[in-house]
């Protein structure tokens, strides 16, 4: 098989673009910082995202982390004080981060989430907008979104809730709680887990099984599953919009900066 790196120079190098055969491999770069997402590497993803479904010749996607400690462990928190404070920061933020998750959700080609440690916050969002998660049995999964006075966007939620279900939704994001592999499993986070030793074998014995298949009929059967994924039109989106720009703008938000950075727990007072 056939690796060709793509994309080198022409976008952050904290993002790893490959083409191994029939498969496009997006590798998450930061070890140091778990994989934490930068703007520029959401910034990036539609691109690359356009660029495999252009691809003939690409039959899936896969997205993983790069260093064996991480998927992706969240947004890059050193960013939030220039990225997400100001009013026109934080919405600019959010419409880079929903077209680069709705990139993934909307790939007409299957994508599978290659999960290997931390699946935090941002990390599970990505994780989700995956149709297949394979996950090595020391991956910890959560949305810590509560000790921090994040707003998370609708359609976030709306990926979380389709995956496990509102009762196991409402749990993770009221509990912002750390999960492990084996929890992550019995809540329908992840549909495979196995042994760190044989993800690669794994990842690699399904994918052999997608790209065996039909194209246009995974394409059409991928295709009617999200038609029935979207979210209602009577659903109050604008409405929710201002609650999550609201979180940003409180004094919780700017607590649970503050607590994060000085590792304590935060005191919120839900103003």
């Amino acid at each position: 098989m056939t690796t060709t790196r793509l994309l080198q120079g022409e976008i952050t190098d904290n993002l790893i673009i490959e083409k191994r055969g029939a498969v496009g491999w997006i590798t998450f770069n930061d070890p140091a910082k778990h994989n934490a997402m930068s703007y520029d590497m959401w910034a990036a993803l539609p691109g690359v995202i356009k660029m495999f479904e252009n691809d003939d010749e690409i039959r899936a996607v896969v997205l993983t982390g790069a260093g064996g400690k991480s998927f992706v462990s969240g947004a890059n928190i050193s960013q939030f004080e220039k990225l997400r404070t100001a009013a026109d920061a934080v919405a600019e933020y959010e419409r880079v981060g929903e077209e680069a998750q709705g990139s993934i959700y909307n790939c007409s080609k299957p994508v599978i989430g290659r999960i290997d440690g931390y699946c935090i916050g941002g990390g599970l969002n990505l994780s989700l907008c995956c149709d297949i998660r394979i996950a090595s049995d020391v991956s910890t999964f959560a949305i810590p979104a509560g000790r921090l006075g994040l707003g998370y966007r609708l359609t976030a939620i709306r990926n979380l809730v389709s995956t496990v279900g509102a009762p196991q939704a409402l749990d993770i994001m009221l509990s912002a709680q750390r999960f492990t592999a084996q929890q992550a499993k019995e809540k329908g986070l992840i549909q495979h887990l196995v042994p760190a030793a044989e993800l690669d074998k794994a990842v690699d014995e399904y994918l052999a099984k997608v790209v065996a298949n039909a194209p246009i009929t995974l394409r059409a059967g991928k295709k009617a599953i999200r038609e029935f994924q979207k979210v209602p039109p009577h659903v109050d989106v604008e409405g929710i919009k201002q609650m999550v720009l609201a979180c940003f703008a409180s004094d919780d938000y700017q607590e649970g900066k503050r607590a994060f950075a000085e590792k304590r727990a935060p005191v919120f007072r839900g103003k």
